[in-house]
């Protein structure tokens, strides 16, 4: 599965205005934009066993999305109080809704682009 979700991911990511590919932390990968990650690919972060993504999001939404969803969404350690949420891709009976994964990532790009670049996005 890495590997599949990898090669529909990061053209998500590198389609946005600047954004470029940090694979300095493998197996994970990181988006930037403006020296700020705005997504990451997280594959057993924390011994945890999963496959997930994790993006930014306005205040308050990683908790709504987590009261919406907890089992696609959860609070990434350490930065779910800076606006991150997760994404879980793992789940045995629901494939990843790449929509609605676009749609994150770019309201992802957006808080962490500069004013110019997010102003480039659709």
């Amino acid at each position: 599965m890495p590997d599949k979700v990898l090669s529909r991911w990061t053209p998500i990511c590198l389609r946005l205005p600047e954004a470029t590919a940090d694979d300095h932390h493998p197996p994970h990968r990181g988006f930037v934009v403006s020296k700020k990650n705005f997504a990451w690919y997280v594959d057993n972060e924390h011994n945890e066993g999963r496959i997930a993504l994790h993006v930014r999001v306005g205040p308050g939404q990683n908790a709504e999305l987590v009261a919406t969803d907890g089992d696609r969404f959860g609070l990434p350690k350490y930065v779910a109080r800076h606006g991150w949420v997760t994404y879980y891709l793992d789940l045995e009976d629901r494939p990843p809704d790449w929509d609605e994964i676009t749609e994150l990532v770019t309201d992802s790009y957006r808080i962490q682009a500069s004013k110019r670049l997010a102003r480039l996005v659709d």
